[in-house]
Order: structure tokens, then sequence, then C-alpha cells
């Protein structure tokens, strides 16, 4: 029996994904193949990407747009609401538990 597939586009610069277990290094490869469950919510849709997944140029790395920068998938503005939904979604999202993605990524030639 052969495990579905999905094809996903990473930025050229994103790192290897790490192994699991391992911290997040922000390759993206877990949004980009499926939103977690405040992705679902934020990206309204069980599958495909995540909406709230941004690319960092600075970084050279995914991040999660509900934790670095809440202002742009809530559209809140007060300060107080936004620093509170990025502290909420940091927990949500288990960020620095390390990756939990049982995926594997394949580089097409």
């Amino acid at each position: 029996m052969s495990l579905p597939t999905a094809t996903v586009w990473l930025h050229p610069g994103a790192p290897p994904k790490p192994a699991l277990g391992a911290p997040c290094n922000g390759c993206g490869l877990c949004c980009l193949a499926e939103p977690c469950p405040l992705g679902m919510l934020l990206s309204r849709r069980r599958r495909g990407a995540c909406a709230a997944l941004r690319w960092s140029p600075e970084a050279g790395r995914y991040l999660c747009g509900a934790v670095a920068t809440p202002a742009s998938v809530t559209r809140w503005r007060h300060p107080w609401a936004v620093r509170a939904f990025s502290a909420l979604a940091r927990r949500w999202i288990a960020a620095g538990t390390g990756c939990d993605a049982d995926l594997s990524a394949h580089v097409a030639e």
C-alpha cells in the first residue's frame, strides 16, 4: 500500500527539514503541506498551505504569521490585542517544542 503524496513548493532559500523532534528551523514544510488547527481557523481551509505562513527574506526561513506578524493575519491594530494573540498563537502551535512533522521532503531534479 502506498502512502498519499503531495507536492509543495518551498522557497529556494528555505532550510532543509529538521529531524523529527529537532528544533524547528523554519523550513515551512509542515505548514505548506496542511494547516495546523490554528491555521485552519485563519486559513478557513483544512487542506493545502496555511494562509498565515510567511516567508522572511531577512531570516531566510518561514515564520508563522500568527506569531511573527499577527496584525497581518487578524487585521487587529490594538497593540495589546496583537501582543496577546501572538503569545496565544505561540502556545497553540507549540512553538519551541521541536519538529512534529512526520513528512519527508524530496528535491525535484
